[in-house]
């Protein structure tokens, strides 16, 4: 990574899960922790509805706990660029985990630097396969058990699952569309302001 690079590709997978889900995206270089947090929300269809954090060498990140009661606290996510992680720690990989019960834990691997590049329009979502767990299904092993139950009618879970979780939830089907818009109003709202200076 040079001074000039500016944004980063990068392939990000839940682990242990399958069929597979994964998200590639292109972002800034200098994108907050706390705003990967919610781009990679955006891409996997989550609901942010959960703690997270990101680790990195013996490094981890996320929000601290104002009364500071569950041990030693991460560094504080909303003022922590990727950039930083990659230059404290020389990581290629990083891990990204949502929710603490249900340990969603993504990988994130950085594949390609680009040098001089405009960060206008990223976030970008590039890639998705997979559609994203539903919510407090139980972690990895969870959504196994869940993914068996809906699929066979004579399975004794099959009812109650299928009514719990997603409307005909099909694990292979991706509302890429969806995905793209979500991802696409971050940019948005994040787009630097330009200063316009009023005529008298």
């Amino acid at each position: 990574m040079s001074l000039n690079t500016t944004a980063v590709r990068i392939k990000v997978t839940l682990k242990d899960v399958k069929p597979e889900v994964m998200r590639c995206l292109v972002v800034p270089l200098t994108l907050r922790l706390d705003r990967l947090h919610l781009t990679l929300q955006a891409a996997f269809g989550w609901t942010n509805s959960h703690l997270f954090e990101f680790l990195a060498g013996d490094g981890r990140w996320g929000i601290p706990d104002p009364d500071g009661d569950f041990g030693p606290q991460p560094i504080d996510a909303r003022k922590t660029r990727l950039s930083n992680i990659v230059q404290e720690t020389g990581a290629k990989t990083i891990h990204y985990l949502y929710d603490f019960g249900d340990s969603w834990d993504h990988v994130i691997k950085l594949e390609k630097w680009f040098d001089n590049t405009t960060t206008e329009g990223l976030p970008f979502l590039l890639e998705a396969a997979g559609r994203c767990p539903p919510e407090d299904v139980g972690g990895a092993p969870g959504y196994a058990e869940y993914l068996d139950a809906i699929s066979d009618a004579t399975h004794p879970e099959h009812e109650h699952m299928r009514l719990w979780g997603p409307e005909q939830f099909d694990p292979n089907v991706v509302d890429l569309k969806a995905l793209e818009a979500a991802v696409n109003a971050l940019s948005d709202i994040w787009k630097p302001r330009r200063h316009t200076t009023r005529s008298k």
